[in-house]
């Protein structure tokens, strides 16, 4: 292990076994410091092989989920992200919910100035959904302020 570990990041840090979690409830999201809290910038994460199940018929859904989000004290780690979307794999729950649970998740881990999370779930009967769920922290001028 390397020196330049850093404090609470636990998943990162195991090399040859990674377990992943049955659902989202039993994952953890682990932060790391921002080092640079005095400037805003956006944070973008891009991941295109999601995966969950209908919850009325069990089928496997597939989806797109993009994360951009503005940072303050706290930053997400990208692994421990990897793993809690993961865990969504076994879970039947409307599009709408998952994506709005993600933004929830992610609040509560990094509280960030800023948040969007967007799925982009394929079509399964011929119709494909497009959720966008996002925050903003009251007194933040946010990307989509007016």
């Amino acid at each position: 292990m390397s020196d330049k570990t850093i404090e609470g990041l636990t998943l990162l840090q195991k090399s040859c076994t990674t377990v992943y979690r049955d659902s989202p409830e039993d994952a953890i999201l682990e932060t790391f410091p921002n080092k640079y809290p005095h400037r805003n910038y956006v944070i973008e994460f891009d991941c295109p092989e999601f995966t969950s199940l209908c919850p009325i018929t069990g089928q496997p859904d597939f989806a797109k989920i993009k994360i951009t989000y503005i940072p303050d004290l706290k930053c997400v780690e990208s692994k421990s992200l990897k793993i809690y979307l993961f865990s969504f794999r076994n879970c039947g729950m409307f599009h709408e919910e998952i994506t709005n649970r993600i933004l929830d998740d992610l609040i509560a881990a990094c509280d960030p100035r800023w948040i969007s999370v967007r799925g982009m779930m394929n079509p399964r009967g011929g119709i494909g959904i497009d959720v966008t769920a996002e925050y903003c922290r009251p007194g933040f001028e946010g990307p989509t302020s007016k």
